[in-house]
């Protein structure tokens, strides 16, 4: 996750971090070309620019992904609800054909109101019409049945092939973000592969003391000046992410292996036992928002102005973050994305009265936040596809 890095200086407490404006980005498959005779600077634009990209890319394949998620489950109520009202319309059927049949063979009998006028006893005659009576309803009941389920399976089936186009269509839909994705990833690769080690080695150490000024800026405006002790919920969020510090950034993955940025937070919510949205943009628009100085961990704090980018936070100005491909999960400073705001997915647990953070690992701040140093570098023919 290599996006634009600059925050602005002129912070107060409770703001955000106002995003800089979108560079445009490089043409795709112009990587080679493009870094002859660049500045880093200029080479570290072109990065934060496609990796941006590539992370809208993801968030909009893992949004298409969730809504095919919930198509399949409605398309599988549907089909199992149009099986059973098959199944009934066939036994509705079957009580039609006897009705049918009894009907028939009483043709050329006397009607029930003759059989009274000429019974010797009245009353046993009145005890029959009331059963007869019964056995008109009930045939009544029966055409009834058979009538409304006709008409639910109609209905059903009809809601079934709807559903199912739809399933379809976010199938395909999903397949060309995906390719989307992948495209863009084969493009920052090319770059990358373009880049000498010590070309590679300016660009972390550019990136590390933009970080390191934007975090000192968001420090010194007083915007992190709370510390606050999360819920139990938020605890169990914390812990899960720390545990899965160094494992590998994948796009669209959930874990236990790999995550993305979004699936790494969602998923130590749902470890904590509450269920949050899986992409950052439903994330950032579903959840309850909060001010930064209202930071605790265990809150998910949201990057640029699209909501493309989300971490976890731990806490002392530090997040638990999947930064992009090519990097590992690891912990950083809050300011090392551009802050679009933060968000709080238990808004009504109460602050534990006694907390004491999880242990890091050794190695759990190593590495470049945005995962493009020499150490993440991969070559241009490994892209492959999930």
């Amino acid at each position: 996750m290599l996006l634009r890095l600059v925050c602005t200086a002129a912070l107060t407490a409770g703001t955000v971090l106002a995003p800089v404006p979108a560079t445009a980005a490089p043409e795709p498959g112009g990587g080679a070309a493009a870094s002859g005779g660049r500045s880093v600077a200029a080479l570290l634009t072109d990065l934060q620019a496609l990796y941006r990209e590539a992370e809208k890319a993801t968030e909009r394949y893992n949004a298409t992904e969730e809504a095919l998620d919930e198509q399949r489950a409605e398309t599988e109520r549907l089909e199992r609800a149009l099986a059973r009202t098959r199944l009934s319309l066939h036994d509705s059927r079957g009580a039609a054909g006897r009705l049918a049949r009894q009907q028939y063979q009483s043709l050329s009998g006397l009607s029930p109101y003759v059989r009274l006028l000429l019974a010797r006893d009245p009353q046993r005659a009145l005890e029959q019409g009331h059963v007869i009576g019964q056995l008109a309803r009930e045939r009544a009941q029966t055409v009834g049945r058979l009538t409304g389920d006709a008409k639910r399976a109609g209905e059903l089936a009809r809601r079934a092939r709807k559903a199912l186009d739809k399933r379809i269509a976010l199938t395909e839909r999903r397949e060309k973000e995906r390719d989307q994705v992948v495209g863009r990833l084969r493009d920052v690769e090319e770059l990358l592969a373009s880049l000498t080690a010590g070309q590679l080695a300016e660009l972390a150490e550019l990136e590390r003391s933009r970080i390191a000024e934007a975090q000192r800026e968001m420090v010194a405006s007083g915007a992190l000046s709370g510390a606050h002790a999360p819920s139990a919920a938020g605890e169990r969020a914390v812990r899960y992410a720390v545990e899965q510090l160094g494992k590998p950034y994948e796009w669209g993955a959930e874990g236990p292996e790999a995550y993305d940025c979004s699936g790494l937070t969602s998923e130590a919510w749902r470890a904590a036992g509450a269920e949050v949205p899986r992409t950052s943009q439903e994330q950032w628009a579903r959840l309850e928002r909060i001010e930064l100085v209202d930071l605790r961990p265990g809150d998910l704090v949201v990057y640029f102005d699209d909501a493309t980018h989300v971490a976890l936070y731990l806490g002392d100005g530090k997040v638990v973050q999947a930064p992009r491909p090519g990097a590992r999960i690891k912990v950083s400073p809050i300011a090392a994305n551009p802050v679009l705001g933060a968000v709080r997915p238990d808004p009504g647990g109460e602050p534990l009265e006694h907390y004491v953070p999880p242990e890091l690992p050794e190695g759990a701040t190593d590495g470049s936040d945005e995962g493009y140093d020499a150490a993440y570098a991969p070559a241009a023919a490994e892209t492959s596809a999930r």
